[in-house]
């Protein structure tokens, strides 16, 4: 079984390079035609996938939980079960037990590209709308359209805090910062340098899919992408993109566009690069990552070599000013007051702290560690290929912080996890810790306060 898997893949695999290489010598309208009309199909694949493995209703949380700008936060765990199961159940097997018999919930793979085979840069339809009002620079691709609905993502447009002005709250205005705008926004408050970073962060370049050649995914040669069309304001939007860091295509990661909040405390970059500066990670972005690791295509597509002393050092030294967004139940040790927090809080910090074990990687204040770990969730499931992505050995991933956590849905660094409720149903099954059901719901209550 597992040969004539292996042989079906190596054909899809052959099937999409052959795709790919009658795109490339095919004249524009006949590329744009075809992929036009292959587009619903693979939306609705995708969509099959998410409606069979997740529940996607719009249902806010319970008492008013909302993100920093008011966005109602999302109830519940959204990850479906197999037939016949519930998480009580599976928390008493052991990994081996779930594996053989296959109970390991699929919202819990790897969450494939809205096209894994095609891959690139998909932006939420709010941004598409928002940037083309703003600068008449159209981000949408005529051959797919991003996936997860709006209730499940970030606020839009996030708020922005600088560590250097706390005291201003807010510095968005409640707009989403683009070139058209950053000057008249930033220029209160920003030294030249900070300000030259944040245009050179909202000015668009090239990238694999926006650019001016006739293998594009823009109806119209595109100026490009800028850093904040994904990290919008500095934050997220969930804009996805495949990881081009891993060959074969299958085995590429789906990328969670992380928070700019809080750089300058981290010191690692890339989900799994280790990169070790923010400059590093700025500059890598630029070369390598927005052309798919393909140096050929950068050079033909139009890549923009940004000068490392200057305007590398500039963005990196903006995006250091980017503060996790105000937490006013916390101390300056970053736990809870006790007179501000609630019981359940309260309850759910020293889970947090004990048995949850949660506190061995992500440490306060900003609960990070700034190191990789390997979570090895491959003991739960055999390998199978979804849509395109195969499910094996993730490998070692960061630690992110997750000061501000509420703002930052969905979550992993594939997207595959909706809810801070699914975070800890998937961590409690993989740390293998038997939290009972109330212990879960302390947890959700004490990181929405992080």
């Amino acid at each position: 079984m597992r040969t004539i898997h292996h042989r079906l893949q190596v054909a899809v695999s052959a099937m999409a390079l052959a795709s790919c290489a009658l795109a490339a010598d095919a004249d524009f309208s006949t590329l744009t035609q075809g992929l036009q009309t292959q587009k619903p199909k693979f939306a609705q694949r995708q969509q099959d996938v998410l409606t069979a493995r997740y529940d996607l209703a719009n249902r806010p949380a319970k008492g008013g939980d909302a993100m920093s700008r008011g966005k109602p936060l999302q109830e519940g765990v959204r990850v479906k079960l197999p037939d016949g199961i519930s998480w009580e159940k599976l928390g008493t097997l052991s990994p081996d037990e779930i594996k053989q018999k296959r109970l390991w919930p699929n919202g819990f793979l790897p969450l494939p590209h809205p096209h894994h085979e095609a891959g690139g840069m998909v932006f939420p339809k709010f941004l598409i709308e928002e940037t083309r009002r703003q600068t008449e620079r159209d981000l949408t691709r005529f051959d797919l359209d991003f996936d997860l609905p709006d209730h499940l993502l970030p606020e839009f447009p996030a708020p922005i805090y600088l560590t250097t002005r706390p005291d201003l709250g807010d510095v968005s205005q409640g707009k989403l910062v683009t070139l058209g705008n950053y000057h008249e926004l930033f220029k209160g408050f920003l030294n030249p340098k900070q300000l030259e970073g944040l245009r050179l962060l909202v000015t668009p370049f090239p990238q694999q899919q926006f650019n001016a050649t006739d293998d594009r995914r823009s109806l119209k040669a595109h100026p490009g992408v800028a850093c904040f069309d994904c990290h919008a304001n500095g934050h997220t939007n969930a804009a996805t993109h495949t990881s081009g860091d891993a060959r074969p295509n299958a085995y590429r990661h789906r990328i969670d566009t992380p928070s700019l909040r809080g750089v300058n405390i981290q010191r690692l970059f890339g989900s799994q690069r280790a990169l070790k500066t923010v400059e590093d990670f700025t500059e890598f972005e630029q070369r390598g990552a927005y052309f798919d690791g393909i140096p050929a295509d950068a050079t033909r597509k139009g890549t923009n070599i940004l000068e490392r002393g200057s305007q590398v050092h500039f963005m990196a030294e903006f995006q250091a000013l980017l503060d996790f967004p105000p937490a006013p139940k916390l101390n300056v040790f970053g736990k809870l007051d006790p007179a501000k927090a609630s019981a359940d809080e309260l309850r759910g910090q020293a889970v947090f702290f004990g048995k949850g074990q949660c506190a061995t990687c992500h440490t306060p204040p900003y609960y990070t560690d700034n190191l990789m770990h390997n979570l090895k969730v491959e003991r739960f499931f055999k390998e199978v290929t979804t849509n395109g992505r195969t499910a094996s050995a993730d490998g070692p991933i960061k630690t992110f912080a997750l000061r501000g956590i509420k703002d930052s849905p969905p979550y992993l660094h594939d997207d595959r996890l909706l809810t801070l409720a699914d975070t800890v149903e998937f961590f409690n099954l993989v740390l293998e810790l038997k939290l009972n059901a109330q212990e879960k719901m302390d947890l959700v209550a004490f990181m929405r306060a992080l």
